[in-house]
């Protein structure tokens, strides 16, 4: 994440509704940081038009060590039939319209995967095949307890680790970095873009996420092999990863490995880049933006003096996952506004720490 990010920035909604983050605080955090966290939230709600209550935790404190933070999102499994017929009865613009419209009908999809034990080119190989067996993998989605409140689905309440009774996402920085708290008058050489960074992982619980971490991360030599129907942890962000490879078989790709991997309504037309992959991949986790492309708030790295900002891009995901989002200018090409544990990183130049 640099200081110049390409996408454009979207007016805030003058809708009424609009999510309402509830948030719990870990004892010890301050109000400079209390206020932190409710800034970063309120630019996620003038931007989405959802009547939803998001309960979070959150906190500042001591962490030891050179973690920037830690993350994580309450998720639960879903049929793709429910998802597909709620993100159609939640669509409330054109992209949500073209989106809907290329998802694959009945209860299940395909996708490209590799590295399972059943892979035919051999098991754990990283040659990609089409897996379109009908099996739970292809029927089963896993998304955020946020996104399923935004589309209209039944959610089991949770209480994650860190989490003061139950909540949809827990987030927790290290008080022993330097943050800047004021983004509206830059962000210090020195510092971090706390309300940037805290907007990042409120993201990350909104549905900003891939499984093909669980692939990357369970495959071998790390874990694994294991067999395709088991990887029931396609999100809903999923459904939009495609690359050259899937769109000529006309399926998702879910593969772990470097090929380039694009955002796409219609799963052709080439959008924004998604990171491959921590082991297999380009070293970034699988649910971020490509690195270093100036695409948006979900980047997957955020740099000392870098100030954060929500892009056209990162809206264009998270309406194209069911969150209704204010009325813009339809872009002359959608594809491109611009030229569990999850966190940020900061890049070379001082730039190599993670958001997650």
């Amino acid at each position: 994440m640099k200081t110049l990010l390409a996408g454009l920035l979207l007016a805030a909604s003058t809708a009424t509704a609009a999510p309402v983050f509830n948030f719990s605080y870990v004892a010890g955090t301050s109000i400079q940081a209390q206020q932190g966290f409710q800034a970063a939230a309120a630019r996620w709600s003038s931007l989405l038009n959802d009547n939803v209550t998001i309960n979070l935790t959150v906190g500042f404190n001591s962490l030891g060590g050179g973690i920037l933070g830690q993350a994580a999102s309450a998720e639960d499994f879903h049929t793709y039939a429910s998802v597909r017929n709620a993100l159609a009865a939640d669509a409330t613009s054109a992209a949500d319209a073209t989106a809907v419209a290329h998802l694959p009908g009945g209860a299940t999809f395909g996708m490209l995967i590799n590295r399972t034990a059943n892979n035919p080119h051999g098991a754990g190989s990283a040659t990609p095949y089409v897996d379109n067996d009908s099996d739970a993998n292809n029927q089963i989605l896993s998304i955020t307890n946020a996104e399923a409140k935004a589309i209209g689905l039944a959610v089991t309440p949770q209480s994650l680790p860190g989490c003061i009774g139950n909540c949809d996402g827990f987030i927790q920085f290290n008080s022993n970095f330097n943050f800047d708290f004021n983004p509206n008058n830059g962000t210090d050489a020195n510092a971090f873009d706390f309300v940037g960074v805290a907007a990042h992982e409120i993201g990350h619980v909104l549905g900003f996420i891939s499984g093909v971490d669980i692939l990357d991360g369970n495959s071998p030599p790390y874990n694994g092999p294991f067999n395709d129907n088991l990887f029931t942890y396609v999100s809903t962000l999923d459904l939009f990863r495609h690359s050259a490879m899937s769109a000529a078989h006309g399926v998702i790709d879910w593969t772990a490995d470097n090929r380039s991997k694009y955002f796409s309504l219609d799963g052709t037309t080439v959008g924004p880049e998604f990171s491959t992959g921590v082991n297999f991949g380009d070293g970034r986790q699988a649910s971020h933006w490509k690195d270093n492309l100036f695409i948006g708030l979900m980047d997957p790295t955020a740099g000392l003096g870098e100030t954060l900002h929500i892009t056209g891009n990162d809206i264009l995901a998270m309406d194209a996952i069911g969150w209704n989002v204010a009325v813009i200018p339809e872009p002359s090409g959608w594809a491109m506004l611009g030229a569990g544990l999850l966190l940020l990183a900061v890049r070379q130049r001082g730039r190599s720490n993670k958001l997650s």
